[in-house]
């Protein structure tokens, strides 16, 4: 190729460089970084809207689970009211059941303790040489003294206890005043005796005492010497 030729070529071609270097290429950059930015704009609105559905499906799902728990709550509620009831129920029929056999073991009680109590006859057995009968009888009563304490302790384990009304104030919720005395021993409405004693199942009124109560001494006049 003709030197004067080259020399043409090379002078257009490094006139276009300093062509391009001056007017080309650096507005290209700027519509890449308005794509980024609108990528990113969309990316966000997506967040959003995800963010805004997740939510949405959080709260529905703590609103079915607050209706579950209440639900739960209620049911746990009239189970434990329908187990009380029925403890209770079972408790009154179990005393309902009980009662009269108690009954009459506290009367079987009775008839023992009253058939322990002294009657005298043992100065009367030394007085006639009746020793032999004596023994006899003491053993017979240490018999009952054990069978008394053995239906004591099948009391005792029913949680079953006296009153015990003797020297206290009588109490007509524990107590029926049979008879009244004048005693200067005892203040005025103080039970005195037991007649028949009373008592208490596992803290309730099983069977009432009846009883004796001091009433207030009558001051009598005396004569006048005349």
């Amino acid at each position: 190729m003709d030197e004067s030729i080259k020399r043409v070529l090379l002078e257009q071609f490094a006139s276009y460089l300093d062509g391009v270097e001056q007017d080309g290429l650096p507005a290209a950059p700027a519509v890449a970084e308005e794509t980024d930015l609108f990528s990113v704009f969309v990316e966000l609105s997506g967040l959003r809207n995800e963010i805004r559905t997740q939510s949405r499906l959080v709260k529905e799902a703590l609103d079915q689970f607050r209706g579950v728990f209440d639900t739960l709550q209620s049911s746990h509620s009239s189970m434990a009211q329908e187990l009380n009831r029925a403890r209770t129920e079972s408790r009154d029929q179990e005393r309902a059941l009980l009662k009269p056999l108690l009954l009459d073991l506290i009367d079987v009680r009775d008839r023992l303790a009253a058939g322990l109590k002294p009657v005298g006859l043992s100065r009367w057995y030394e007085r006639w040489g009746f020793g032999a009968k004596r023994d006899a009888a003491e053993a017979w009563r240490e018999g009952q003294r054990m069978t008394l304490r053995r239906l004591d302790r099948i009391l005792a384990d029913r949680r079953i206890v006296a009153t015990g009304t003797v020297g206290r104030p009588f109490d007509p919720r524990l107590a029926i005043a049979v008879a009244t005395v004048e005693n200067p021993t005892f203040a005025e409405g103080i039970v005195v005796e037991e007649l028949r004693p009373g008592f208490l199942w596992q803290e309730e009124l099983l069977r009432p005492a009846e009883v004796v109560v001091a009433k207030r001494m009558v001051k009598r006049e005396t004569p006048g010497n005349g």
